[in-house]
This record gives structure tokens, C-alpha cells and sequence, in this order.
């Protein structure tokens, strides 16, 4: 491979991973049928243990999304959560919880929403679950005994996923709160298997909504990563 090939490859890989991001504000529009098959036959070229693809993805859409919105935010209201990963704030070291801070900082600070405005930012959490307005919504579930080591392999497919959305122009936001009415999505998809991950809303984003705007940072590579020879 000559190194001018070498060096447009890099270059578009660079493009693709970094001009990913979280969107947050979409409009209706539908994401074509076509596109979305496309998208989602190439995501399932992801990596798995042993070519296992111990994943299954439910993508709703039109009037099924609007019902599962709307039993999403009545369990949320009556606070029956149902989660198939336990959550803890406390899996997260001080280090990841100042990362986590300065995004909320960004994040609300561009929504107008106050640091101590307990109220608006719980608001804001309920109303996510219609998926930001995104047209579209895919419930990644793991399958098997649904342990760690096969949820990273959905997490593997996940990031594929998000990728080739981004190839097509897609926006995306892979949304943890939505894999905590894990029972609601069952029921409402009929689904009877797996174990929720998560959920992705994707669609085409706002492209003046402030919230879009948002950037985060990322570690520096040293924090991260340890090379040894």
C-alpha cells in the first residue's frame, strides 16, 4: 500500500471515529428502509468471541415507538424500573465521576438548565425517554447466559453500529437510561429473550439545536493506555 493510500485511509478513519458524537435533538424524519438494513447488516460484521454474535436488536419505529414512548415515561413516573445490568454509582472510580461532571456541566449548561435545578434536569431525563424525538429506536439485548464477557461483545457490536450509522449519514445517541425499564421494552416488542443493554435513538439531528453542539473531551492517552515492550 503506497504511503499516500495509507495516509487517505487514516484519514478517513480519523474523520469517521472522531466526527461520531451524541446526538440529542432530532427531527422527525424518517431514516429510509433500505438505509437502515444497510446499516444494520453491517454492524453485524462486529467482533465476537468465537463468532458467537450473542446479540439480538429490536429497532422500532412509527406508531410502536410512540406506544413503548409512552409506557416508557408512565414507568418512569411510577418508578418501576427494571434493569437487567445492575447500576451503581459507586462502579465508577473519582476519576470517571469528574469526567462525568464536567460533561453534565456541558451538557446542561447549553439545555439552560441550572447545576442545583434538580427539578428541570429530572424533567429533562423524563422527556429523553422519547428518544430526544428520534424517529427511530434500537434495543440491543444480550443472549446466552447474557455475562459480562458476552455483554462486551455487544458493546463490541454496539460501537460498529454507531459507526456505520455515522458512514451514512445518521445521527445516533446510545442512551443507558432507556436499558433501565428492561420489562417495559419485553413487553411492549414481545420480546422473550436476552438481557437489555441498552438503547440507541438515531435519526437525523437538529442541526441547530444547541444541545448538538456540545463536545466532550477525552482522556489523554497516557491516562488510558500503558505501551510495553
Amino acid at each position: 500500500m503506497s504511503r499516500l493510500v495509507s495516509t487517505e485511509l487514516s484519514g478517513s478513519a480519523d474523520k469517521l471515529i472522531r466526527g461520531r458524537h451524541a446526538t440529542r435533538a432530532f427531527r422527525p424524519d424518517p431514516v429510509p428502509e433500505d438505509t437502515m438494513r444497510t446499516i444494520f447488516s453491517l454492524a453485524g460484521a462486529a467482533p465476537s468471541n468465537s463468532n458467537a454474535q450473542p446479540w439480538q436488536v429490536e429497532v422500532v419505529s412509527g406508531a410502536r415507538r410512540a406506544r413503548l414512548a409512552d409506557s416508557l415515561q408512565a414507568a418512569h413516573a411510577a418508578q418501576t424500573t427494571s434493569v437487567d445490568f445492575p447500576y451503581s454509582a459507586d462502579m465508577y472510580a473519582p476519576v470517571h465521576r469528574d469526567r462525568q461532571a464536567a460533561f453534565g456541566a456541558e451538557l446542561y449548561g447549553a439545555l439552560g438548565i441550572g447545576r442545583d435545578d434538580h427539578a428541570a434536569r429530572a424533567a429533562y431525563d423524563a422527556e429523553s425517554l422519547r428518544f430526544y424525538g428520534a424517529p427511530h429506536a434500537a434495543f440491543l439485548f444480550v443472549t446466552g447466559d447474557g455475562g459480562a464477557r458476552l455483554a462486551a461483545d455487544v458493546g463490541a457490536y454496539m460501537q460498529t453500529l454507531l459507526l456505520a450509522m455515522t458512514a451514512y449519514g445518521v445521527d445516533s445517541c446510545p442512551q443507558g437510561l432507556l436499558s433501565f425499564y428492561a420489562d417495559t421494552v419485553r413487553a411492549e416488542l414481545g420480546v422473550t429473550g436476552g438481557k437489555l443493554l441498552v438503547g440507541v435513538s438515531f435519526g437525523y439531528g437538529h442541526e441547530t439545536a444547541p444541545v448538538n453542539r456540545v463536545t466532550t473531551d477525552r482522556a489523554a492517552l497516557h491516562a488510558t493506555t500503558a505501551f510495553h515492550d
